[in-house]
């Protein structure tokens, strides 16, 4: 969609620089919902620069925006900055300049590790710095036009809007705001108290001839007058504020939330007023819908405990999540699981791999593989040189608490070969951090430390017999996978008489279902767990050995 707009652009030619804009208020923790304004953008601009040309994002920080609420778990006594804007918040840690670079730091780490770059730009510096004077200025002059588009689309009560789920901030031209006449109360721009720093201000007067405008602040009680052409102390309204920058940025793409392009909304509205107030043209645009996390309700920054990008990247491989976001169009929602679902998205994903070896399979499925796998400017993103699946990784850190090195003795004893635990990387870590802070406790390996002498006293003449072939065929080491294998799944087939070679009978089914239980009940106490031979390996020949052998009679 942004090419063919930019491919139609100022008459069919295109531009030197195609500019894919996104843009976030940092106003609490950013989402999985709000990464995709960010990998919308990215994918989009990706692919121009694959095709040759000359592409930016440009993504601003909206932190002149105002403070609106205290989260939960952030001391009350922060209700005291609300109106103020983001950037003049204090860090309630004290580690960062601002409450705004508080959520900028951690998304911008994450956003390196899965290989987005993008031209940053701090709305405070530019509203602060008078870089939008003028077009401050012409929005005032032309606050009589922007009106009429505004009326027309204006609803007595406006629907609320999720925090974090929108660049929107309350709008004074959707009738949020103070004034003591129709005109200064849609007017298109606000300041700042000079006094509070807040933007709890009513609106006294404006000269045309000076620019002067003069309030009152609701909060603190004083009055200032401000000039609009020399002093920078307020921002334009959000929807005369983004067609704005559309304009000042030659803005070619930019996606947003569905909400942002319903009747009304901030892209309708925007869109009527960037050609007459300040001769733009409005970009492409798709709304992107929803993302959820399984288990929980729509993500609010302001409620506190929503899944960020860092939180998800510690426990999936950058590209898998970006795979995520890039195999679905963006209007259609889907939900991010953090439980099992994680061992399938895992197994799904590297049986995708391996198809995408194979030129001859490269369908729609490998194309999305690819733009997740790999950025035009810095090539391949990082993954193991050694892929054991997830699920191994996992059930293996359990059952070694998490050691790398014992992870790593273990799974190559059941055939992954490498030179070094980092050959395993960043899988391996990731396995460990899921297996330890994402699994309910109940659905963790624990290895009983004493062998159980009830039960193997109570053994059955067949559980008997096929633990005494089992211990009796039972390696010194379990350097051979194969072996092992072979072994577990045919001590049945022994015990009926048959080779480890032999194909199971339905039988031989039976009993071996019945075995593997018995076996997970006496190493692990409970009816399943890891895959046998993988648990027999990280548990090693003299553990397995002690917690299967009976007590003397």
């Amino acid at each position: 969609m942004a090419l063919r707009h930019a491919e139609s652009v100022n008459g069919g030619t295109l531009p030197d620089l195609v500019t894919c804009a996104s843009g976030i208020s940092p106003s609490g923790p950013i989402h999985l919902g709000n990464l995709r304004e960010f990998l919308t953008v990215h994918f989009v601009a990706e692919e121009i620069r694959r095709r040759g040309i000359n592409v930016r994002h440009l993504h601003s920080w909206d932190d002149y925006d105002r403070f609106r609420k205290v989260p939960a778990g952030v001391d009350e006594a922060w209700n005291e900055h609300i109106g103020r804007p983001l950037s003049a918040v204090p860090d309630p840690t004290g580690e960062f300049a601002s409450w705004a670079e508080r959520y900028k730091a951690p998304l911008r780490s994450a956003l390196a590790e899965m290989g987005c770059e993008m031209v940053e730009v701090d709305q405070t510096a530019m509203y602060r710095s008078g870089t939008y004077r003028e077009q401050i200025l012409t929005a005032v002059r032309k606050r009589g036009e922007i009106e009429t588009v505004m009326a027309r689309y204006r609803t007595k009560k406006a629907d609320p809007v999720e925090e974090g789920e929108s660049t929107a901030e309350e709008d004074p031209a959707d009738g949020e705001g103070h004034g003591a006449s129709e005109d200064l109360a849609r007017f298109p721009y606000k300041p700042y108290c000079r006094g509070c720093g807040r933007d709890t201000v009513t609106l006294t007067s404006y000269d045309d001839e000076t620019t002067d405008l003069a309030y009152t602040c609701d909060v603190c009680g004083d009055s200032y007058v401000t000039n609009v052409a020399t002093q920078d102390e307020g921002k334009l309204v959000w929807k005369v504020d983004w067609p704005m920058r559309w304009t000042f940025e030659a803005v070619d793409f930019e996606p947003a939330g569905v909400d942002h392009a319903s009747p009304g909304s901030s892209y309708t509205v925007g869109k009527e007023l960037i050609g007459p107030i300040f001769g733009g043209t409005a970009p492409s645009f798709v709304g992107y819908s929803f993302v959820g996390v399984a288990g929980m309700p729509k993500m609010s920054s302001s409620k506190g405990g929503v899944p960020t990008a860092s939180e998800a990247l510690r426990i999936l491989e950058a590209p898998i999540l970006r795979w995520l976001y890039v195999r679905r169009q963006p209007k259609q929602a889907f939900n991010v699981d953090f439980g099992q679902e994680v061992l399938r998205l895992y197994d799904e994903w590297d049986a995708l791999t391996r198809k995408a070896a194979d030129p001859a399979k490269r369908d729609a499925a490998v194309l999305a593989w690819e733009r997740a796998s790999a950025t035009a400017a810095a090539g391949k993103l990082p993954v193991p040189a050694v892929v054991v699946p997830f699920r191994m990784l996992s059930s293996v850190a359990d059952v070694t608490a998490g050691s790398p090195d014992l992870i790593s003795q273990t799974v190559r004893k059941v055939g992954f070969e490498h030179g070094s635990v980092a050959d395993l990387e960043p899988r391996l870590s990731k396995a460990a951090t899921w297996m330890t802070h994402y699994v309910d406790p109940e659905d963790r390996t624990s290895v009983r430390s004493e062998p159980d002498a009830d039960r193997l006293r109570g053994l059955d003449e067949n559980e008997e017999l096929w633990l005494r072939q089992l211990l009796d065929r039972l390696p010194d080491s379990f350097d051979d996978p194969d072996a092992l294998t072979a072994l577990i799944y045919g001590v049945p087939k022994l015990c009926r008489g048959m080779s480890l070679e032999d194909p199971p009978t339905d039988e031989v089914k039976a009993d071996q279902k019945a075995f593997f239980k018995l076996l997970y009940e006496l190493l692990v106490a409970a009816e399943r767990g890891p895959r046998l031979p993988t648990l027999f390996a990280a548990l090693g020949p003299e553990r397995v050995r002690s917690l299967l052998t009976p007590p003397p009679a």
